[in-house]
């Protein structure tokens, strides 16, 4: 009986090492099909995960209180499992290098507690040669095992899309990659346990490796390209949101609007190719300027925030500025990365201190991750200038009568709205006389 039997008739169990974003769904998925432990470091998370809280709100409290995963931070426990997928973070660093800090770490933990005859996956994004060149010498050194022999690998990159209640783990096709036929075969038949749309097998662990950040790279470029049009259509007094709406009449338009571009795979993915393309002597030019025109998109809104200001006859240095919206992307509670606290540092510099609200980060991580304290709605009166820099559903549905209370009473030009993902309807806006922009 080989290890995929094994695993489906509950003689083996599936390890989930690292349950952020990507790895407490994976581990939710399999508990339906099998035995899995849930490991991660951090004790607070998993205490939460015990008592059916989750943080992450990716599958919700109902669904983690009743899932059959056994949440543990005791690294030991890995040692019953057989198969086991490692979902850490790979984030860069402040010189947008990779950090492969957490996933080297991950190896060596799950190192020192693997056993003979194992299978490892790799789900967090790398470069291609990260698995075999990086982390294998790590689990063989960690373990005394030798690869190949002992234990095999495989790579099957993430493609979670957080706060996405429609494209969700069971129903996106899953790359998948293995070092020999006979590792891709298992992995592929434990994949397929719960992913129903079904999986790729990619014709190597490199190849898998690359169609991650290539994946991530073509939705930045296109960003980006929208971005720079935004930019350049700002100068000239027209509406990008009224461009791409008669662009997209055109059966191939790609539909890609403005926007800021953070979180923990687009606005870092890239890096990742551009760091190992430079390392082998060939310098990125279209991926590094795609980069660089989106992660300059916080400081022109900043910048705007400011002209609109003056323009409104406000005091930049004493207006008060109210941000809706503080997470990387809409109806989501994930901070990582988000290009938002860039403007806010942009206004800083002006002497502008914004209060922020979010109805959907947590104050504690926010003020952790990024150093900002969040504000309850009943501080955000009185404001001179509101923007709304996240689409959270909730702050769809308000009406502009309903964002209006929020400003200090007098004429309505001098009442600024900064509608970074054009929440509003600017007619109506414009008609009502106040001093609106978007993206």
């Amino acid at each position: 009986m080989g290890l995929y039997e094994k695993i489906v008739s509950g003689e083996e169990k599936i390890a989930v090492v690292g349950l952020g974003y990507v790895g407490m769904p994976i581990a939710v998925a399999f508990a339906r099909k099998a035995g899995v432990i849930g490991f991660d470091l951090n004790a607070e998370k998993i205490q939460k995960y015990k008592e059916g809280k989750d943080p992450t709100n990716e599958v919700g409290d109902d669904v983690i209180a009743g899932s059959t995963v056994e949440f543990t931070s005791d690294p030991s426990r890995l040692k019953e499992a057989r198969f086991h997928i490692v979902a850490v973070p790979t984030p860069i660093n402040l010189d947008k290098t990779p950090d492969l800090n957490p996933v080297e770490s991950a190896s060596r933990i799950l190192g020192r507690n693997l056993m003979k005859g194992s299978v490892v996956v790799y789900e967090s994004t790398v470069y291609p040669g990260v698995t075999e060149d990086i982390c294998v010498p790590i689990l063989e050194e960690e373990s005394g095992l030798k690869c190949g022999t002992d234990f095999k690998v495989g790579y099957s990159p993430e493609r979670i899309n957080p706060g996405d209640r429609v494209h969700r783990l069971e129903n996106i096709k899953k790359i998948v990659s293995g070092m020999d036929a006979e590792s891709l075969d298992v992995i592929a038949g434990v994949y397929g346990l719960v992913i129903e749309a079904g999986v790729h097998r990619a014709g190597s662990i490199k190849v898998a490796e690359a169609a991650k950040v290539v994946e991530n790279s073509q939705r930045d470029i296109n960003i980006a390209f929208i971005n720079e049009l935004a930019m350049v259509f700002d100068r000239m007094g027209i509406d990008t949101y009224e461009v791409i709406e008669a662009m997209n009449t055109k059966w191939n338009a790609l539909g890609f609007y403005p926007g800021l571009v953070g979180g923990h795979c687009i606005g870092v993915d890239p890096y990742y190719f551009i760091y190992e393309a430079e390392r082998l002597g060939y310098h990125s030019r279209l991926i590094s300027s795609g980069r660089q025109i989106n992660d300059g998109m916080s400081e022109f809104v900043a910048d705007n925030i400011i002209k609109q200001l003056v323009l409104a006859n406000r005091t930049v240095r004493q207006a008060k500025v109210v941000f809706f919206g503080v997470t990387f992307k809409e109806n989501c509670p994930d901070v990582r990365n988000s290009k938002v606290v860039d403007i806010i540092k942009h206004l800083n510099e002006y002497g502008i201190d914004p209060v922020l609200i979010d109805s959907w980060a947590d104050p504690e991580e926010f003020e952790r991750s990024n150093g900002y304290k969040l504000s309850g709605e009943e501080d955000a009166y009185d404001a001179d200038c509101i923007v709304i820099a996240v689409s959270h559903n909730d702050y769809r549905e308000r009406t502009l009568k309903e964002w209006n209370r929020y400003f200090a009473p007098g004429d309505n030009g001098g009442k600024v709205i900064i509608d970074i993902k054009a929440v509003l309807d600017k007619d109506e806006a414009a008609a009502s006389g106040y001093r609106y922009w978007r993206l």
